[in-house]
């Protein structure tokens, strides 16, 4: 689940900790929101926190990279770069200059399922967010110059952290692998033919059908008034028309009846591999309890994996397990940097036996007391600043249509027990559906090769 830690003072952890005996963890993270929306569509949250004179101002789009199709990738996370490209009323320069005059940050993000911009500035400065981000809604300009120009800046973005990164290509690799027919098989960035093709015409009608106030989440944080804040919205956002919006059909992804593998080869020393399996849709029950599962097997020198293949087998550099859930699937995976020296295939052996292990026998109760502990802190950790808790916000509403969501993930990690944890890893850890792969030195290159890694 999504969750952005954030400093936390060691006297509120005090705090947070002890009120458990008062009351339900829950209670301990509900803030007021306000909830409106514009008769062309658009959802407003606003959350007023006089703390500190500063506001944080999210807009989020319910588009990303799985309403794609074959051909036409990277065509969202391409469209978040336009976004900062201007408008007749504010063009490049002049955006970026006013963000920046007037003591803002700000930036943007593309995944599977959503879009985002964000950014922070004094809270004086509000309306000039909302003249911002409405205008850059509904009055983007864009030409086959700029097009052009930032298509380079995209390609070199992705060579950078995927075609030159090994855990970039190691990430793509496992999700081209896991995922076959539903649109996650495909990169966020795209792939570069894809990138190169892209015509003027597909951005204008993406910007036509997906940015429009009816397929927007505006949220607002910080020391703001409500009431002056529903009427500068009104004022900005009120005239936008909304959008006639496609038809989502996604091919779901076909069910894993066999293990795959893949391998790739890149100019390394040592093996570096993700064992990964199918996970679950977000929102779905079991999210909770596969958080701890992951936690327990690969959080810290403390977890199990640590221990078996770093600690005692010295044949691991990192571990790291995951649980990620998106609208359409959801994916778990273990990632192991091995060293140059390992014997691979005995290091995955003691994984297969940790898995077993957490398939049999109940965690330790230490173990479940440690990881519910960190999960709790760690989302209110959170929720400390005006950015986490309109992004937390942003994305509850998105996804599920309820923001009040938020507010109900600690009762649920809280609930969570050992018996979940091994029920979970019985479920989901079947090596029918395991995908393995690899990035591995090349052969000849100089360095240990395949075969003599494992």
């Amino acid at each position: 689940m999504r969750n952005l830690a954030k400093p936390f003072f060691a006297a509120s952890l005090i705090l947070f900790v002890g009120a458990f005996a008062l009351a339900k963890p829950s209670d301990q993270i509900r803030f007021p929101v306000t909830k409106f929306n514009l008769p062309n569509g658009l959802t407003v949250l606003i959350a007023e926190d006089h703390k500190a004179p500063l506001v944080s101002y999210q807009q989020w789009f319910r588009v990303g990279s799985s309403y794609e199709s074959v051909g036409h990738t990277g065509l969202a996370h391409f469209f978040e770069h336009l976004m900062f490209k201007g408008t007749i009323k504010h063009p490049e320069v002049d955006f970026n200059h006013l963000m920046e005059v007037n003591g803002a940050s700000f930036n943007a993000f593309t995944t599977e399922d959503y879009t985002g911009f964000y950014m922070t500035l004094p809270s004086s400065k509000v309306e000039l967010a909302i003249d911002l981000e409405s205008d850059r809604m509904h009055n983007l300009q864009f030409d086959n110059k700029l097009i052009n120009s930032e298509r380079q800046v995209v390609e070199e973005e992705r060579r950078m952290r995927y075609e030159n990164s090994v855990s970039g290509a190691l990430w793509l690799l496992f999700r081209s692998t896991l995922y076959k027919t539903s649109p996650y098989h495909w990169p966020v960035i795209g792939y570069m033919p894809d990138l190169n093709a892209m015509k003027l015409e597909e951005f204008r009608q993406w910007y036509h059908n997906y940015y429009a106030p009816n397929n927007a989440v505006v949220v607002v944080v910080g020391d703001v008034d409500t009431i002056k804040i529903k009427k500068l919205i009104a004022k900005y956002y009120g005239a936008i028309p909304p959008s006639q919006l496609p038809p989502f059909h996604p091919t779901p992804e076909a069910p894993q009846m066999a293990p795959r593998s893949a391998d790739e080869q890149k100019d390394v020393h040592g093996v570096s591999m993700i064992l990964g399996y199918p996970g679950v849709k977000a929102g779905d029950p079991d999210q909770y309890a596969l958080d701890m599962l992951a936690s327990i097997m690969a959080d810290g020198p403390s977890s199990r994996l640590y221990k078996s293949l770093i600690y005692r087998g010295h044949l691991a550099t990192s571990v790291w397990m995951s649980s990620d859930e998106n609208r359409l699937a959801g994916d778990i995976a273990i990632g192991i940097g091995w060293n140059p020296s390992a014997k691979v295939q005995h290091g995955v052996r003691l994984i297969d036996s940790e898995i077993v292990k957490v398939k049999t026998d109940l965690v330790s109760p230490d173990e479940m007391t440690k990881v519910r502990n960190a999960a709790l802190l760690g989302y209110v950790r959170g929720l400390q600043t005006d950015a986490s808790k309109a992004e937390s916000l942003a994305y509850n509403e998105i996804m599920f249509g309820d923001y009040t969501q938020l507010f109900t993930q600690l009762d649920k990690m809280s609930a969570v027990t050992r018996r979940d944890v091994r029920r979970v890893a019985k479920k989901y850890l079947v090596p029918s559906r395991l995908s393995t792969v690899q990035i591995v030195p090349k052969i000849g290159g100089g360095s240990a090769s395949k075969g003599e890694q494992k």
